[in-house]
């Protein structure tokens, strides 16, 4: 009587079996594990049966597999059931103006956003600088010395040779010295109307009446829409 090889014909259907699979799976599921131990058993040399101690082995690893299975099903759940959660909560900034940390402004026709920044101390040879998308640098504003306190800065929308920009979305960075000459980057805060909500990698983003989104986690201050927030003073920008 002819004995089949265990581990041959395993080996096939172990071939088999990458073959059926798409190019992207790299992982045995439950169903890939219970398909090679059923096949072990189904060829297994009938005079040198699998052991026992071998079966109870690969039995607990399925059952360890099956465990982190559930688990990972488990806390999919809830991320997505957060996830909703944080989508509804959300839903109540729709209409209203908020303030939130962020490093750009939008210019719309003849209006820019405001970009609101505050000084826990004296700061020096401070500037703000306007960017394209791009990163291309196309204005910088010396605002020179400023005291702590709260501040905001409104862009005239024009380039450092007075040309008047396209309508669009600017980065904005901040940049001063301490009392010692080290450089500072101040953060700074933008704000607008919330009109809608996105969500990206699992992040719930508000997303502003001019096109930009902030993150919920980032905002600082809701108020309702034509409502005056903290009062602060004003850097008036005015190309040379």
């Amino acid at each position: 009587m002819s004995v089949v090889s265990n581990s041959g014909i395993l080996g096939q259907y172990e071939a088999q079996l990458a073959a059926s699979v798409t190019t992207h799976k790299t992982n045995m599921d439950q169903n890939d594990f219970l398909k090679l131990l059923v096949a072990q058993l189904e060829h297994q040399d009938p005079l040198n049966p699998m052991d026992d101690k071998d079966m109870t082995a690969q039995l607990a690893q399925f059952s360890s597999l099956e465990q982190l299975t559930n688990i990972k099903t488990g806390i999919q759940s809830l991320v997505d059931a957060q996830n909703q959660g944080s989508m509804l909560n959300a839903v109540g900034f729709i209409g209203k103006a908020v303030k939130a940390d962020g490093f750009n402004l939008s210019k719309t026709g003849e209006t820019t956003s405001t970009v609101y920044y505050s000084l826990g101390e004296s700061v020096a040879n401070m500037q703000v600088n306007i960017y394209a998308q791009d990163g291309t640098l196309v204005r910088t504003d010396v605002i020179g010395s400023k005291q702590a306190g709260e501040f905001q800065y409104n862009w005239d929308g024009k380039n450092t040779d007075g040309v008047s920009m396209a309508d669009g979305t600017y980065g904005v960075a901040i940049v001063a010295e301490d009392s010692s000459g080290a450089p500072v980057l101040v953060q700074s805060k933008i704000s607008g109307e919330v009109t809608g909500l996105v969500t990206y990698n699992g992040t719930t983003l508000l997303q502003l009446k001019d096109g930009r989104t902030v993150d919920i986690a980032s905002v600082t201050e809701v108020v309702a829409v034509g409502s005056s927030t903290t009062d602060t003073d004003t850097d008036t920008s005015t190309a040379s």
